[in-house]
């Protein structure tokens, strides 16, 4: 009674409480009084009646995510992300914390994590901190660390060692034994070292040995050998490698961030769901985080503060609130057309900082807030702001109404693409220029404007220009008479044709450039390739550029190459050039394989063809004919290429792989293919059009120039780090200079840097330039100057400076010994020039200074005043000379050992801050390629900041520096996308605006959102975390939508993500993130879905409820699902590189050392696509042994840690990103015409070659009745863990004796798993455990009515009743809940059945599916080609509610008549459902023609017709391309294939293959050979009440089923006919 009272008292309450609240609509603001005045009498009220009853339990759901690995120290993870700022600064911080973990002892865990935090604080900036503290709190390094465990768990370690050393195989746990296993180490291989290995920076040697130390950083064993490992790396005895080890790692498993969990409301217009009943859970949750926000006018934080003493009170009084609001009652039309817009002015109405907490409870919970929406006034100027926005937004970046987009200073962030992860990667990088920016003094617009200053990215294919006159062309597409019938129009390249046909168009698209020297053995070849490709037709312009002998006393009586040479000209003079070039092809026809040109070659063609020729005056040294002799081989020299012989094509150097004369033509036909591709997007794009000269625009492409230099060209690129502020700027106190880091010794020499450049107005306006003294490029000369080459590069840059005045040298000195007075005089020199005297006059003393008479007159005994030259200040000069110390050139030299990591007396170019170096001894760099070097650097970014800085009106001297530190710092950073400058029309009314504060770096984040998007559900908690971990301006648009017509979110979500570690009261780690659903409506039926980045692969390993169908009505207490990251992806695209087509059924296996077989996968013709399940570690890729291995070879990958030509493909896995690799392969010589996927050739799957192996080694485990393993459990665990794969070939007898049916089935929910099975219990070999087991998951009901017909519609059991050849049951793991998992084993164990749990992550580039039940639909149908091992000829699909009557063998032999597959078509004969037979009108019944509509309950695949036609390929492209459309594919898993009947035919398998009530009358049941669950469109009766109207015996199975339950094992059997009566009826 008491507690009826209180519930009609609160109604009242809350009554009132609106009414007065009604008053303030369309504000914010209540009265206090009267807002005190109604919580005063509320509470008073419910303290009179004195509220006692126990209030119940909350009820909710809670999702956690743990990682399989166990959790790894923090301080471990804190020197992975200080590894990431450089080599340097782990080293600095490992010495810092060598023994930190001493404090782990006396400290708790939150004074421990805080000295980590305080100790990387000395190596990383405030802004850095934060996201180091973010970074930890998702965990973020965990896998970098946990990759290095598993790396030392393949060594193995050593029994009780907490430390080892591995030198070069050999362990050790003592440093005492170093010494010994150093001295043996030369005789043994070198270990393999990764790309992220911790190396100290000691002397660069190679023919040291290798020592890796696994070790926990912080212990005292670690600093032990550290110390003895740093010092002998330091003196150039070893590599000393550090890689983490941790000997005993905290058992417990880590709970991970940095995902999404929904909530997604299921249509219940056919029930499916599992009424068995769960016990109550017991899991104890805590409150909600968000209590602070406001409930229908109380804002119950503030409330508790002023209350405390009536928490109870107050919880209960929120619920009724809560429960009044989630009342969950549809909306009418009307009330929905506005929901957007009202979300929108309900988030702008609270203050600003409560705003995004608003905006996430809105979208997160909107189902439950809807109704409360419709009541919210939406503003006139709002509506037309929004609408005024979202126009310019159109216009500008494309987007639409409802559009979510977010940008991070400029950055687009696309969410689809982007997890918490990759967007911390971005921060760093963003903070990396941000704070670089900051500290060079470029604040506020500036800044903005650098920032997003376009920086074009390196290119990786320069090409050089082709219109040089040294080219002899042998002809001309666009003018040859052989090609005029050919069409002229570019147009002609966007025409249709067939794949891999090459358009023979009459331009000059493809140019091949061929450098040869006549006499070389190769060229022979080469030439006569030429004249195939010529003879042919191929639409390809062939030019030579021959490279012979320059000397002027060599003649073509002695040199054949220079008599070739003149035989040429000769022809091109007495007829014409392409008579010259058609007698040189006919010339090298002569000469056979293995031969070359010889001068009596020459002679006696010269004289056969041309006997009226006097051969003596045409080879002779006086030769008219000798013009130009020189002209190919100056092009060749003063073009920078390699070794001859070398092509070009479109200008691009091939490399010296591609130039073997058997590989050149295919790669000549497949780069014609590919840059085909590049000229029809340019003629779409209208930036090649008919009047356009085709080879023009070729060359006038940014990746064409003058020179190829390899140094400079080069896509690895190292830069200064300029940003550095250091306390002191001195480089004469060397020993102060020397304990600086590398930031602040570069910027030491930055600032005492001296130039020599063009100075004053004139200089600049001779040369055209506007005369404001800037430069854009900065060059820093580095070298021995009192060596020949140090000299020699200088005076190369002073050339190249005095002809561009855009451009200034400085120069540091490297001398090859201890700088002393002796080995500096000349740079003494040229410093004291460059301090005392005009930018001319010292430019001309020191490019004297340089040649080599005056090196030679010094050397003699000169003095310096005696080279001194006119104009110069001699007194100043001398003084400065005659003073200057050694030790700021000792300075220099660190510089050069320290930064730019050079030996003394090694030479290198800086060029804005990019280091070209060291060079090799005789390596030249020539005017020509500072030339080159100059337009690369200007190219980049140095001209647009130039541009930019100029308008800051700085001085010209600290201008031209900023340039060279800002394009320094732009030019480093990684290359993304262009940034976008995203600005709003007004932003009154529709922008959420967070101001940063002030005088700290902040990120301007910009994001556009509706509210009430999926995109607002994931982004509001995401922009609440980017606050609370970053400074960042803020701006949110309101992208609202008009004029809904259906609820806009039909989901609960919640984004599981934090900006710290976070910890309990007792200063202990909280056990983690988790997922937290409170407050829900009751009455929903609700799904639950793992929202997690691409490349994670997520299982249910704990929940007793039916995490598919979550009614809150029917549990007491909380729902919990644990999850765990079961394995990271590793993605890769394999093509054949003689065809270019992805080598379709290749197999690859992924393992480890010690177990190199422990994944495997197929390759799809799709991209090549295929993918592998892993974990952090470092893991080798192989071709499958087999047919694989034996047809196919590695050629190269990309993407991998181990070099691109190496036969093992290592592929380290650290951290939670996507891997993606790209692997080329070729068939081997001798199998060249050999087919992967031929009839008589298959291969069996990883688990039957092992099944193999353990039957020969361990033949008494297997029962010899059904060919699966009896117990060991580890084996069944194997089983669960395939993939799929190929293996060894067995004979044809093995085969047959193998025999075995395969089903597949899938479900999704505890009812549909409880379709698949019968667990009768009736095996007398059932033990007392797996009784247990099973008994724990079938959850016996006392209900008659419902459990029984579960058991009736049973697929497993009525498979296995009804044939005797060994069946083996495939099921797609990704959806099977944990229980299922658990007891299948001991069903298998019992009615000897095999199985096999298969799993395939949906590929991120093929259309996402966002319905858990479609998902399933494309899982049954699109994955069929790589879901199972080759060795699997045919697989029937089962759906998991049908009753098998007949033997499936039956079905799997049956002749298919070359379809791929074959489906039962839907029955026609109940009448009175002839009204929803869709398939008979519209576009069905005209797509279908004569064809019948299929159902896609049963079917047989004929696995091997179903690859060797790419059905699996063409049923993905078809999906792609009508997924598109959110109306198409409505039953996709038998939309799909009907679609497509026309493309991969089905075969109609007879009507009594598939019964079900909703579409066959009951006289056909009779015959019926499988029974299926149809859902009724006409009557909507649930499966549940369909089985229980079926079946008659319904109580006495039950009976019997508690019976055998209750008596335990031994009291059943597998036969007896009450039992097989079910199937046959």
């Amino acid at each position: 009674m008491k507690k009826s009272l209180n519930h009609w008292l609160i109604r009242d309450l809350t009554i009132f409480g609106r009414s007065v609240l009604s008053k303030a609509e369309g504000s914010c603001y209540v009265e206090p009084e009267i807002m005190r005045k109604v919580i005063v009498l509320s509470l008073s009220l419910l303290l009179l009646l004195n509220i006692h009853h126990v209030i119940s339990a909350p009820k909710g759901v809670t999702a956690s995510l743990k990682a399989k690995w166990n959790m790894t120290p923090f301080l471990l993870e804190t020197s992975e992300f200080i590894g990431e700022d450089g080599n340097e600064k782990f080293w600095q911080f490992v010495d810092t914390v060598k023994e930190l973990t001493v404090y782990k002892q006396g400290e708790s865990v939150r004074s421990y994590y805080n000295l980590i935090l305080k100790k990387a604080g000395q190596f990383l900036t405030d802004l850095q901190v934060n996201l180091l503290k973010f970074a930890l709190s998702l965990r973020s390094y965990s896998p970098a660390v946990y990759a290095s465990q598993q790396i030392a768990s393949d060594e193995p370690p050593p029994e009780a060692c907490p430390a080892f050393v591995s030198i070069h195989g050999q362990h050790s746990c003592s440093t005492k034994e170093i010494k010994k296993l150093l001295k043996a180490a030369a005789g043994r291989p070198k270990p393999y070292l990764y790309k992220n290995d911790h190396t100290y920076p000691g002397v660069n040697k190679t023919d040291v040995p290798v020592v890796i130390l696994y070790a926990e950083i912080g212990t005292k064993k670690f600093t032990n050998f550290h110390k003895v490992l740093a010092e002998k790396a330091g003196e150039g005895k070893l590599v000393y490698v550090l890689r983490h080890y941790v000997a005993n790692p905290k058992p417990q498993k880590m709970l991970l961030s940095g995902y999404g969990v929904e909530l997604a409301i299921k249509s219940t217009e056919y029930k499916a769901v599992d009424d068995t009943k769960v016990k109550d859970s017991k899991t104890a949750i805590n409150a909600e985080d968000d209590n602070n926000d406001e409930v229908q006018g109380f804002i119950f934080g503030a409330l508790k503060k002023s209350h405390p003493e009536i928490q109870e009170q107050l919880n209960e009084f929120r619920r009724h609130l809560l429960d009044s609001t989630n009342d969950m009652v549809p909306l009418k039309v009307w009330e929905m057309q506005d929901l957007s817009f009202q979300a929108a002015a309900r988030i702008m109405s609270v203050p600003k900082f409560d705003a995004l907490k608003l905006m996430r409870d809105l979208s997160q919970n909107f189902p439950s807030k809807a109704r409360s929406l419709t009541r919210v006034a939406v503003k006139q100027e709002m509506r037309k702001e929004i609408e005024e926005n979202q126009k310019h937004l159109s216009e500008t970046i494309g987007l639409h109404p409802g559009d979510g987009e977010l940008f991070i200073n400029g950055l687009h962030i696309d969410l689809d693409i982007h997890n918490p992860f990759s967007i911390l990667d971005i921060l760093r990088g963003e903070a990396r220029v941000l704070e670089g920016l900051h500290n060079l003094g470029i604040k506020g617009e500036h800044q903005g404007k650098l920032l997003r200053l376009p920086v074009n990215a390196v290119d990786d294919s320069y090409a050089l220009d082709i219109r040089h006159p040294a080219i002899m062309w042998i002809n001309d597409i666009e003018n040859d008479p052989v090609y005029r019938s050919w069409p002229t129009g570019v147009q002609e390249l966007l025409r249709a044709t067939f794949p891999g046909v090459i358009r023979q168009i009459r331009r000059n698209f493809f140019n091949l450039v061929l450098f040869l020297d006549p006499v070389r053995e190769e060229t022979v070849e080469l030439v006569k390739l030429a004249e195939l490709f010529y003879k042919h037709k191929i639409p390809l312009r062939i030019g030579f550029v021959f490279v012979v002998n320059t000397e002027d006393e060599i003649d073509g009586s002695s040199d054949a190459g220079v008599g070739f040479y003149r035989l040429l000209n000769y022809i091109a003079d007495e007829y014409d050039l392409s008579q010259a070039l058609m007698s040189m092809l006919s010339l090298y026809n002569r000469i056979g394989v293995g031969e070359t040109l010889s001068v009596d070659t020459v002679t006696d063609y010269l004289k056969k063809k041309f006997p009226k020729a006097n051969a003596e005056r045409i080879l002779s040294a006086e030769s008219e004919y000798d013009y130009k002799r020189q002209d190919g081989a100056l092009f060749y020299k003063k073009s920078g290429l390699g070794d001859l012989p070398l092509a070009l094509f479109n200008g691009v150097p091939l490399s010296s792989d591609e130039m073997d004369p058997d590989e050149l033509e295919t790669i000549i036909l497949q780069r014609i293919m590919d840059t085909t591709t590049a000229f029809q997007r340019a003629v779409f794009m209208g930036q090649l059009t008919e009047g356009s000269d085709v080879v023009d625009y070729l060359m006038e492409q940014a990746n064409v120039v003058p020179r190829m230099n390899p140094l400079i060209l080069n896509t690895e690129r190292q830069y200064l780090d300029f940003t550095a502020k250091p306390v002191v700027d001195e480089w004469e106190d060397t020993t102060m200079f020397s304990f600086l880091d590398s930031r602040d010794k570069t910027a030491i020499m930055a600032k005492r840097m001296k130039y020599f450049t063009h100075s004053g107005i004139k200089s600049y306006r001779c040369f055209g330039l506007d005369p404001d003294g800037m430069t854009a490029v900065a060059l820093w000369i580095v070298g021995d100057f009192e060596k020949v080459p140090g000299r020699k590069l200088l005076l190369n840059a002073l050339k190249h400076e005095k002809a561009n005045p855009g451009v200034r040298v400085g120069v540091i000195d490297n001398p090859s010994g201890k700088p002393s007075e002796d080995n500096t005089v000349l740079y003494r020199a040229i410093w004291a020039s460059l301090l005392t005297q005009k930018n001319k006059v010292s430019a001309e003393f020191v490019q004297k200074l340089l040649k080599e008479e005056s090196s030679q007159l010094l050397q003699q005994g000169a003095k310096m005043k005696d080279l001194l030259i006119q104009g110069m200040d001699d007194d100043a000069f001398e003084k400065k000379f005659n003073t200057l110390e050694v030790d700021f050139i000792r300075s220099q030299q660190l510089f050069c050992r320290d930064v730019l990591k050079l030996s003394p007396g090694q030479r290198a170019v800086i060029s804005n801050g990019r280091i070209l170096g060291p060079f090799e001894e005789q390596e030249e760099f020539t005017v020509e390629d500072f030339h080159l070097l100059e337009k690369i650097t200007l190219s980049g970014s140095a001209e647009k900041v130039k541009a930019k800085v100029k308008q800051m009106g700085m001085k010209p001297k600290h201008a031209s520096d900023l340039v060279m530190k800002v394009d320094a710092l732009l030019t480093a950073a990684p290359k993304g996308e262009v940034r976008r400058d995203v600005r709003f029309v007004k932003d009154s009314h529709s922008v959420l605006h967070l101001s940063p504060r002030e005088n700290e770096v902040f990120y301007d984040v910009v994001a556009i959102v509706d509210p009430l998007t999926r995109e607002a559900q994931k982004m509001s908690p995401l922009l609440i975390v980017l606050s609370q971990v970053v400074n960042v301006r803020l701006q949110v648009f309101m992208n609202c939508r008009a004029k809904l017509s259906e609820m806009p979110l039909k989901s609960f979500y919640r984004f599981v993500l934090e900006s710290d570690v976070a910890f309990m009261a007792n200063d202990t780690v909280s056990p983690g993130p988790v997922a937290r659903f409170m407050e829900l409506p009751e009455s929903p039926l609700l799904t639950l879905n793992m929202i997690t980045p691409e490349s994670w692969m997520v299982q249910a390993v704990r929940s007793p409820h039916d995490l598919d169908n979550i009614h809150l009505q029917e549990v007491s207490g909380v729902v919990t699902a644990e999850y765990e990251l079961e394995h990271l992806l590793l993605e890769g695209h394999c093509f054949d590189l003689s065809t270019g087509q992805p080598p379709r059924g290749l197999q690859f296996t992924l393992g480890m050392s010690r177990d190199p077989l422990m994944y495997d996968t197929i390759v799809m013709a799709n991209l090549g696509y295929f993918q592998l399940k892993a974990n952090p570690g470092a893991w080798t890729l192989r071709l499958r042994k087999g047919r694989s291995e034996d047809i196919y070879q590695v050629l190269t990958h990309d993407g991998t840690d181990s070099p691109a030509d190496a036969g093992d493909v290592i592929v380290v896995l650290n951290s939670f990103h996507s891997k993606i690799i790209k692997v080329r392969v070729q068939k081997k010589a001798d199998k060249i015409n050999e087919d992967l996927l031929s009839e008589n050739s298959e291969s069996k799957g990883i688990w039957d070659s092992i099944a193999s192996l353990i039957h020969k080694t361990a033949p008494d485990v297997f029962d010899r009745r059904t060919a699966t393993r009896k117990l060991p459990v580890s084996n069944t665990t194997a089983q669960q863990e395939n993939i799929t794969g190929g293996g060894s070939k067995k004979d044809d007898a093995e085969k047959k004796k193998e025999d075995v049916l395969n089903i597949f089935s899938v479900a999704s929910g505890h009812l549909y798993e409880r379709f698949l099975r019968w667990v009768a219990f009736t095996s007398p070999s059932l033990t007392h455990d797996t009784v247990q087991v099973l008994t724990r998951y079938i959850h016996l009901s006392p209900d008659p009515q419902t459990d029984p017909s579960v058991r009736f519609r049973i697929m497993m059991l009525s498979v296995l009743r009804h044939t005797k050849t060994p069946v083996k049951f495939w099921f797609l793991k990704n959806y099977l809940s944990p229980s299922f998992k658990e007891t299948i084993s001991h069903m298998a164990e019992s009615y000897g059945f095999q199985y096999e749990l298969v799993q395939y992550k949906w590929p991120r580039w093929l259309h996402q599916q966002t319905e858990k039940q479609r998902i399933i639909w494309g899982y049954k149908i699109l994955f069929l080609d790589v879901l199972f091992p080759l060795a699997v000829d045919k697989i029937i699909f089962v759906d998991a509610d049908q009753i098998v009557r007949a033997d499936l063998k039956e079905l799997r032999d049956l002749n298919l008549e070359g379809a791929p597959y074959g489906y039962t078509p839907f029955c026609d004969s109940r009448r009175e459902m002839d009204g929803y037979r869709f398939w008979k009108t519209g576009y069905w019944a005209s797509h279908l023609g004569h064809r019948k509509y299929h159902i896609s309950a049963l079917y047989v695949v004929d696995l091997k017709k179903f690859r060797k036609i790419a059905a699996g390929d063409r049923l993905r492209g078809q999906y792609q391309a009508l997924s598109q459309d959110p109306n198409s594919l409505s039953n996709l898993d038998q939309d799909l294939p009907n679609n497509m009947i026309h493309q991969v035919a089905i075969k109609s398998l007879p009507q009594e293959w598939l019964w079900c009530e909703t579409w066959c009358d009951d006289t056909s049941k009779v015959t019926a050979k499988t029974i299926d669950l149809c859902n009724n469109p006409k009557t909507k009766e649930p499966k549940l009440t369909a089985a229980a109207r079926n079946r008659a015996r319904v109580g006495r199975i039950r009976q019997r089923d508690k019976a055998v339950t209750e008596a335990g094992p031994g009291t059943g059997g597998r036969g007896g006919s009450e039992t097989d009566s079910l199937f046959t009826t």
